[in-house]
């Protein structure tokens, strides 16, 4: 959320365009030139507030959490002398895909440079900026949900079949029992439990008819 004073910071540079449209324009013109004045600070706050939340917000007591489990870890990624390229970008993104908390090194002795690069991967890849200690950046990002893949040949688990069967015995009632059938069998109509049969493999070119 925007407090009053971020907006009305935001607005100052647009001061001097309001004054001008003040004194040289008449009424109607200066109407129409509030209108853009309140168009254009609307888009730049929309700007900013979308360069704000692109990285992902954490409490105090979360990003300790975070530096602490850090600490044993090695650096995956290396920054040399060409900077944040992007195929250094491309393996950050990797690596946080795969390990979520990562260390990035980066060899340069400029601070200030190293915060920039600690901030942009942050913006760009959508991750927490946890720490930046002497070379080391660390970075977190939640882990992409695995998609669950579906063996289309598993057989299914066994199962519990209720079958009504005759007596033994001449004139007595049809019992029920329970039958155990298991992910590579079959239950027939009469009852019995057999083998699964094998699907039948159909030829290439019944497979391209349909």
């Amino acid at each position: 959320m925007w407090s009053c004073n971020h907006a009305l910071l935001t607005l100052l540079p647009f001061a001097s365009v309001f004054l001008t449209a003040l004194v040289l324009a008449g009424t109607l013109d200066f109407v129409f030139a509030f209108m853009v004045l309140i168009v254009v600070s609307s888009k730049r706050l929309k700007v900013t507030d979308n360069q704000d939340m692109a990285q992902i917000q954490l409490t105090p007591a979360q990003r300790k959490d975070h530096r602490s489990e850090a600490h044993h870890l090695n650096a995956v990624v290396m920054i040399g002398s060409d900077g944040l390229t992007a195929a250094v970008k491309k393996e950050t993104d990797a690596a946080l895909n795969a390990h979520g908390l990562i260390k990035v090194r980066v060899q340069s002795d400029d601070r200030v440079g190293r915060e920039a690069i600690f901030q942009t991967l942050a913006n760009e890849l959508n991750a927490a900026p946890i720490q930046h200690i002497g070379k080391l950046l660390v970075l977190w990002r939640p882990l992409p949900e695995k998609e669950k893949k579906i063996n289309e040949d598993r057989m299914a688990g066994p199962r519990d079949v209720k079958v009504l069967k005759n007596s033994a015995r001449f004139g007595q009632r049809p019992e029920v029992k329970v039958l155990r059938v298991l992910g590579n069998q079959r239950l027939t109509p009469g009852g019995t439990v057999k083998r699964a049969k094998k699907p039948q493999l159909r030829s290439f070119k019944k497979r391209s008819q349909d």
